[in-house]
């Protein structure tokens, strides 16, 4: 069972609107979606659930994934002075 749509218009600054058509683009969302699911998820806690799991993970990890990345980075980083090119 579908529930009617309602219109509703909102004014944003261009720069804001890009940035929202751009993360609704990177999400593989329409515009109009986007902007719905992030409603969603404001006013149901889903996304304040969202961002404790992700506290608690680094929390809990953190030192973990800052190895981590230090060790994936560390093929990248700069030579060391004097070393042959």
């Amino acid at each position: 069972m579908t529930t009617a749509k309602r219109q509703t218009q909102v004014r944003l600054e261009e720069d804001v609107l890009a940035a929202g058509k751009a993360a609704a683009a990177a999400r593989r969302l329409d515009f109009n979606r986007y902007v719905e699911r992030l409603i969603i998820e404001d006013t149901t806690g889903a996304r304040a659930a969202g961002m404790t799991a992700a506290q608690r993970l680094i929390d809990e990890h953190g030192t973990f994934l800052d190895d981590l990345e230090q060790q994936l980075d560390a093929p990248y980083a700069d030579p060391q002075a004097g070393a042959a090119a």
